[in-house]
């Protein structure tokens, strides 16, 4: 009883908001495990790269990406970089196919790529390295949500109404925040928790193997199809939470373990 009154209090706090990748719990909790997992060099460029604007760690601009459309100021940047946050796939296959799924480089999978390239290129200025910084830390957390690389046609779940009790969501804010959400931690004991479970056992690569993020799009795209993330009957209870909560850990998980190992390639010295 106890349980199901949590999930209720929560679908009323998250039922209007606006539906991102993560929320900010997901995405520091992405940060904080990929930061634990830097090498001394990469972890010393960021924090020189982020020191001009106060920050240290990634975990201090997890968000970032996400909250340029509440700045007026940054604006055109936010509109720029919308279509950025995700991959749309045109079927169940989850075959990625850039010029169909991505064309004009418009999507997580080329950006994530653009942007570490930027990132590793030390001929470059440092406010434009630090930007591409703060793109990766969160677009990489972005294409381990399942429902930002799917293959149907609701907008990633938004479009997707479910029902808890007498409350009312779609099933995109359900990934963003609900299921994680439910443990009730703040990002650093989650964090803390998730870490306790040990390394974190990755797919083994597989095509395209020139281009990792187009492999973790796919994973998403899979976990989309096959893993039960579209409950029956449009309805979330306790039993979708205890069920889906695990599979969300896991792209956490597997989200920092990756970004780490790409900071640590793009900032070795």
């Amino acid at each position: 009883m106890h349980r199901s009154l949590w999930i209720a209090c929560l679908f009323a706090a998250f039922a209007a908001a606006p539906a991102r990748a993560w929320g900010p719990l997901g995405h520091r909790v992405v940060a904080e495990l990929a930061g634990q997992q830097l090498s001394p060099a990469a972890r010393a460029e960021v924090e020189r790269l982020l020191a001009p604007e106060h920050a240290r760690t990634l975990a201090d601009v997890a968000t970032w990406a996400d909250e340029l459309r509440d700045d007026p100021a940054q604006r055109a940047l936010a509109e720029r970089t919308r279509r950025l946050h995700y991959v749309n796939f045109r079927g169940a296959d989850c075959v990625y196919v850039p010029p169909r799924d991505c064309r004009d480089g418009q999507c997580v999978v080329a950006a994530i790529d653009r942007y570490a390239a930027i990132l590793a290129d030390r001929s470059r200025p440092d406010a434009e390295r630090r930007e591409a910084l703060k793109f990766v830390v969160h677009f990489v957390a972005d294409v381990h949500q399942p429902l930002h690389a799917g293959y149907r046609d609701d907008k990633g779940g938004n479009d997707y109404q479910v029902r808890h009790g007498e409350q009312g969501t779609n099933l995109h804010a359900v990934w963003d925040s609900l299921l994680l959400d439910s443990r009730g931690l703040r990002w650093r004991a989650y964090a803390a928790a998730l870490d306790d479970d040990g390394p974190v056992s990755l797919p083994p690569p597989s095509p395209p193997l020139d281009d990792p993020p187009a492999q973790w799009a796919q994973e998403s795209c899979r976990i989309v199809r096959d893993d039960g993330v579209y409950p029956r009957g449009h309805a979330i209870d306790a039993a979708y939470v205890a069920a889906e909560r695990p599979l969300a850990e896991r792209r956490l998980r597997e989200a920092g373990a990756r970004l780490a190992a790409l900071l640590n390639r793009a900032l070795a010295r």
